[in-house]
């Protein structure tokens, strides 16, 4: 082989492979050292040429690596979110602790509640419930007539809820939810009255776990049908006809079926209702309730049973009573149209007592020898929802409640019923925004015949969110 063809082949090769440059020039070198004719000094000469452009391709090789890392090193800088002008940007999730893929909301109302109210037989004391929303319980019998109405204002029924749902990826759904108002009362003698700040302590409304069909927590009793209340400026509206509970419990449900144990209580009238209402939560029985609900385009309607025990102990005067009574509620909402609805509960058993009109009337009686005797009563109410418009809507409500007293055990002062009647103008000139007036009337009746009667007007702004 000549020595101009064995120059091209090396050319041929550093065309083809740069990188192994520097080998062919190493194999090449022991020649190069031996050269005495003119063509062995030329092809030298190529030869530092030839390492001299390997060189430069070497350099341009290391300096595109170090512009790939450079690169690599700034792009987590460069992707990164930049703020808007006046926000900032959450660089941790909120809650750490939480499932992954958890949502979680958050809502509720600011409500203004005023009213003017006119009693016959006395005035509803100050800082009572009464003051606030109906509560037939409360309206004076047999006291003197002031001749003037009482005007309240107060927005301790704005509230605001929590919650956090997940499905997890074995098909498992949990939620956990809380919600909160304010008509806890003040946590202060003179920052909590009306005198100055009207400050109001946070009240715990619902507090509960779900998971599939389980529930454990704090909410409406499942003997309650929340889905009937009427569309009310008040916070109830017909009270004494409503099953009204919230407590703890743990509730299954199956289909149209749910059951529950739920936290129990009993209330008692002291023999001829001398003394203070009694409160007892001696019972070792939980409340024990059971539902069916069917639902469709047309509305709902469903039915609950109750079974409880009743239970006080007295180690001062030796009492230690127990029995057991039950109740049964129906209740539903009809559509009638698509402008009006029907809704309606009917509720009445042996020891009703708390769960009816927030405890109108009590569980039990006490004897003379303090045994307990559990006191029958039955209420319901009817209420009827007209739309005038999308922006206007009215309500016509109807409720009553009675108690089957013994008057030679529960004494002439204790509660015979209530009734009233509710009509109300609901108009929303905004999403979320209404503003209502709401007329009441209501009269509640003792066993000696006796009755005091309470006029209201009772207005609203609400914004919910």
């Amino acid at each position: 082989m000549s020595t101009s063809t064995a120059a091209a082949g090396i050319a041929a090769a550093i065309r083809r492979r740069p990188l192994t440059v520097a080998l062919l020039v190493a194999l090449a070198l022991p020649g190069v050292a031996f050269a005495q004719t003119a063509k062995e000094r030329d092809l030298e000469a190529r030869v530092v040429q030839l390492e001299a452009m390997v060189q430069q391709l070497v350099s341009q090789q290391q300096a595109a690596i170090g512009e790939v890392k450079s690169a690599q090193a700034q792009a987590p800088v460069a992707a990164a979110p930049v703020a808007a002008p006046g926000k900032s940007i959450q660089a941790t999730p909120i809650t750490p602790g939480a499932n992954p893929g958890t949502a979680f909301s958050y809502g509720g109302f600011i409500k203004l509640d005023a009213m003017v109210t006119d009693t016959t037989d006395g005035e509803i004391a100050d800082g009572s419930a009464g003051r606030l929303f109906y509560l037939p319980g409360t309206i004076p019998v047999g006291g003197a007539d002031e001749g003037n109405a009482d005007t309240d204002i107060h927005a301790q029924f704005s509230r605001f809820w929590f919650s956090a749902d997940t499905t997890l990826d074995s098909g498992d759904k949990l939620k956990a939810f809380v919600e909160m108002d304010f008509f806890g009362g003040g946590n202060n003698a003179f920052l909590g009255n009306e005198v100055a700040t009207n400050t109001h302590g946070v009240t715990l409304r619902h507090a509960y776990v779900s998971w599939n069909e389980w529930l454990a927590g704090q909410t409406w009793s499942n003997f309650q049908d929340a889905a009937a209340l009427p569309d009310a400026v008040d916070f109830v509206g017909p009270t004494e006809g409503t099953i009204f509970v919230r407590q703890a419990q743990l509730r299954y449900t199956s289909g149209p079926w749910s059951f529950s144990a739920e936290n129990p209580e009993t209330t008692i009238t002291p023999y001829r209702n001398v003394g203070a209402r009694i409160s007892s939560d001696d019972n070792m029985m939980p409340d024990l309730t059971a539902r069916w609900i069917s639902k469709g385009t047309w509305g709902h309607f469903t039915v609950a049973g109750l079974v409880r025990q009743f239970a006080y102990q007295n180690v001062a005067t030796q009492v230690d009573e127990s029995e057991f009574g039950g109740a049964l509620s129906v209740s539903g909402k009809f559509n009638i149209g698509n402008s009006d609805d029907l809704r309606y509960m009917v509720s009445g058993g042996s020891g009703i007592g708390r769960y009816l009109g927030f405890g109108l009337g009590t569980d039990t009686l006490t004897n003379a020898d303090g045994s307990l005797d559990p006191l029958d009563g039955i209420g319901g109410f009817v209420a009827w929802r007209h739309a005038f418009s999308p922006k206007l809507r009215g309500n016509l409500m109807l409720s009553a409640a009675q108690f089957d007293n013994d008057a030679a055990i529960s004494g002439l002062t204790a509660t015979e019923g209530a009734q009233s009647w509710h009509a109300n103008m609901i108009y929303s000139p905004l999403p979320k925004l209404d503003i209502g007036a709401e007329l009441t009337w209501g009269r509640r009746s003792l066993e000696s015949g006796a009755d005091g009667d309470l006029r209201r007007l009772h207005t609203t702004v609400k914004y919910s969110f």
